[in-house]
């Protein structure tokens, strides 16, 4: 499910100090963005942040929690997103620390995703040199 309205607006205010935060609905969660590259995740008004080789031994306490899943047809598959602890709420500073390391992974996703990618070449036109 995705977050309620009066969750989704909490979590745009306590992590305003990250930068252009947005939310947007997707496959029955909610993607949480700053600056376009996707941070975290809700569901059920639980927050998720994206996780990586290099932001999990910071983010060790979420380990005792199961990751953020989604069903398949095959069972069950785990999203690189760990549930953010409760305690966080209650600790805004300590919570704007892990957001940053989310984005952080995030944003080495994405730029992995961009080194990946085809790069589109402009049509030659005939009898142009390559």
């Amino acid at each position: 499910m995705v977050a309620s309205d009066s969750f989704a607006e909490f979590l745009h205010e306590q992590l305003a100090p990250l930068g252009h935060v947005t939310m947007r609905r997707m496959f029955g969660k909610t993607g949480v963005f700053c600056d376009s590259v996707m941070l975290a995740m809700v569901r059920d008004n639980t927050l998720y942040f994206r996780v990586d080789d290099d932001n999990k031994a910071a983010f060790k306490e979420a380990e005792a929690f199961p990751p953020l899943d989604y069903a398949k047809k095959a069972g069950t598959i785990d999203l690189a997103f760990w549930r953010a602890p409760e305690r966080l709420f209650d600790e805004p500073d300590e919570l704007i620390s892990w957001a940053r390391l989310a984005l952080a992974a995030a944003q080495r996703v994405a730029a992995k995703r961009e080194r990946v990618a085809p790069r589109m070449s402009k049509p030659r036109r005939r009898g142009q040199a390559r």
